[in-house]
């Protein structure tokens, strides 16, 4: 299976070399680019899909320096990431075909090379089994992402991009420094060197930490995803596809790869676990929580990508405690949910950004705020976009359900078996995952309610016609996969199981029996089959209901929306602005939070562009954006509601002490509903713990 990737890229390779060739000649240096692309992605995929169950390959040649021999590993872990990666090609080189047609003046021959090239160099991040080379491409990785993104030449792309350059060379210096931390200690660049030598806890711990955020700014991950919302959007929406799907999905590669395969022989430390659940639930909390706030369509789906991110790293988390801690059973369950959701983020995603660009195809536009109605005069890309949709925000029976669900089997069984401090923490796991699953559901109603739903109020989304062929085929196959991975998951599971069992050396786990799902510490089944029967049933139900219903009625069309009593108008519809409006309300601190990490991504921004000569091409900090105040506090500030009372000084008297605790009480009567659900949540949560603690 090694040759087939030797094969693809080789493909890729000459097909980049031809396309810059063919440059002045736009129409053919795109086709050769994507045919060429495609021939690669498919070799690759049947070599990486070879690789899920078969041993490992290795392959080694002597390289230019004595401690730089070129090293290939294809393992399950390594044949996984290539399969996902390899598909996601496919499918943004075959929408290409069209998509490019809108690129021939940026330089076709300059896109073809660099995204072949950059396809290219992350399957070598992958196979690369030496420090040096693994760097090297890594390195070539994010130099090709980089000219991709600021392919446009637009102030925000070159803006994004700069940024996206800084964040990924302060990730690849830190990964620099781990790698040479272990290679101090194994004296060789090998990576199986390093799996041989039983390095010092404290050695470990420091290779491990730096690693972890070094490819967590690759991920995205919290406080290191500032970048993701600024170049994801500005690049052509196939590659975004790539980047958010396939691209961040090395930084969890990363992860595993130092974890269980390079400090294999020294073991795991419990707090490795702990640290990586709490950055997951911080990223998926904050990933949805800004998602909500965002107009722009590309930025929201960047932005879920925090999100979904957060959500793998809580699986991998749980696989690394339960590693730590000697539990097999928790270990596999939890890698098997982490990896489970990297495929099903890379083919959701890629869907999700395929359709955003065939909006922006048909309407030119990003604007959720002045589409609408693209439903009915682009119903191919709106069913794709709603199964995406439906998919990411885990409803069954699609794949996003099923990688869901396995995380809360680690997270709900890991809260059954540690000690107090871990019960509260994976209390408060599952509690975030709940909270984000929730808060993705509004998001993507939003989004594609705003987008695609009601009627046309701009002339661009009037005059939208449905995308060409190629780009409705390329998002057909990744709404089948969406729906085969969810349906299918008894398939699927066991091959999953099996690369985290093969990551652990451990027998895998039992979570299939016949078509349903099992796990079996936490006595929970469910069958993605069975769940599609009865929702369809409903379903069906309903609709002949209501159709009884109008018939019985004389109504041979649905009656208008009711407005309480008012006729209907487009000033009643809900936008993306009045949920952002009152998400920012709502989340006001979280997104104080996001204003200050991304005006220290900016300095750090503008200090290397200091450095660099190239003050006025880098980003400037945005100005603090204004307070939004709750209905309560505006209704104060106008006279409406009582004045804000300021309790007397405490004295020693009794009347004064009675005073100050009554104006002390009263702030928990605020009339603020932002209060009254954290009173809620933070009920929640203790009532959670306490059940975990008594059990």
């Amino acid at each position: 299976m090694l040759e087939l990737i030797f094969v693809s890229l080789g493909l890729s390779c000459v097909a980049g070399a031809l396309s810059l060739v063919a440059g002045k000649t736009p129409a053919a240096s795109k086709t050769i680019a994507c045919v060429g692309g495609m021939a690669s992605a498919a070799c690759a995929f049947i070599g990486g899909a070879g690789a899920l169950l078969g041993p490992a390959v290795h392959a080694s040649w002597a390289g230019p320096m004595a401690f730089a021999s070129f090293t290939l590993l294809l393992n399950p872990l390594a044949g996984l990431l290539i399969a996902v990666i390899s598909a996601l090609a496919f499918v943004a080189w075959l929408y290409g075909l069209s998509y490019f047609d809108e690129y021939y003046e940026k330089g076709m021959g300059v896109i073809g090379f660099f995204m072949n090239l950059f396809i290219a160099s992350m399957n070598l991040v992958i196979l690369a089994d030496n420090a040096f080379w693994f760097l090297v491409f890594f390195e070539l990785m994010s130099l090709t992402s980089y000219v991709l993104v600021v392919i446009d030449q637009t102030e925000k792309s070159l803006r994004g991009g700069f940024l996206y350059l800084i964040m990924a060379h302060i990730g690849f210096l830190m990964i620099a420094i781990s790698f040479f931390v272990m290679a101090s200690a194994a004296g060789s660049l090998e990576f199986e060197a390093f799996r041989t030598s039983a390095f010092a806890p404290g050695v470990a711990t420091v290779a491990f930490v730096l690693a972890f955020f070094g490819f967590g700014a690759k991920a995205g991950m919290v406080p290191f995803h500032s970048w993701l919302p600024q170049a994801h959007p500005a690049a052509p929406s196939n590659v975004s596809a790539l980047m958010s799907g396939g691209m961040i999905k090395i930084g969890i590669f990363g992860i595993c790869k130092v974890c269980f395969d390079l400090l294999g022989a020294t073991g795991g430390e419990i707090g490795w676990g702990v640290l990586v659940i709490i950055i997951g639930a911080v990223s998926s909390v904050l990933g949805v929580v800004y998602a909500l706030g965002e107009h722009d369509l590309k930025s929201l789906l960047a932005y879920h990508s925090v999100e979904n991110i957060g959500i793998i790293l809580l699986g991998v988390g749980t696989g690394i405690y339960g590693w730590a801690a000697h539990l097999p059973w928790l270990a596999a369950i939890g890698l098997l949910a982490g990896l489970y959701h990297l495929v099903n983020h890379a083919m959701f995603k890629g869907l999700l950004f395929l359709g955003a660009g065939s909006v922006l195809h048909a309407t030119g536009t990003r604007n959720m705020e002045v589409l609408g109605g693209l439903a009915r005069l682009m119903p191919v890309t709106a069913l794709c976009f709603l199964v995406g949709s439906l998919a990411i925000s885990a409803i069954p029976p699609l794949n996003g359900f099923v990688s869901e669900w396995f995380t809360y089997q680690g997270l709900i069984g890991a809260a059954m078996d540690g000690d107090i401090f871990m019960r509260i923490l994976f209390a408060f796991a599952v509690v975030a995952l709940a909270i984000t699953g929730a808060l993705a559901v509004t998001c993507f109603v939003k989004a594609f309610g705003v987008t695609f739903l009601a009627r046309p109020r701009s002339e661009a989304a009037e005059r939208a016609r449905e995308v060409p062929a190629p780009m409705k085929g390329a998002m057909v196959l990744l709404t089948v996969a969406c729906v085969f991975l969810g349906l299918g998951a008894a398939l699927v599971t066991p091959v999953v199981d099996s690369i985290a069992a093969a990551m652990l050396s451990v027998p895998p786990v039992p979570a299939v029996e016949g078509a349903t799902l099992v796990s079996l510490d936490t006595a929970s089944v469910v069958s993605p089959l069975v769940l599609a029967v009865l929702m369809a049933l409903v379903i069906a139900a309903c609709a002949l209901v209501r159709n009884s219903a109008n018939r019985a009625a004389g109504m041979k069309d649905d009656p208008q929306t009711w407005a309480c009593g008012y006729q209907a108008d487009l000033t009643m519809e809900t936008l993306a602005s009045t949920v952002g409006a009152n998400v920012k309300n709502f989340m006001g601190p979280l997104f104080a939070i996001r204003f200050t990490v991304n005006r220290a991504g900016a300095a750090v921004a503008r200090l290397f562009s200091r450095a660099l000569g190239l003050e006025k091409t880098a980003p400037s900090a945005s100005k603090a954006p204004e307070p939004v105040l709750s209905r309560f506090d505006r209704d104060r500030t106008v006279g409406i509601a009582a004045a804000p009372h300021r309790a007397p000084a405490l004295s020693h008297s009794v009347l004064s002490i009675v005073s100050d605790l009554g104006a002390w009480f009263s702030r928990m009567e605020s009339g603020d509903f932002r209060t009254y659900i954290v009173y809620i949540v933070g009920a929640l949560v203790f009532f959670l713990a306490l059940i975990i603690l008594v059990r």
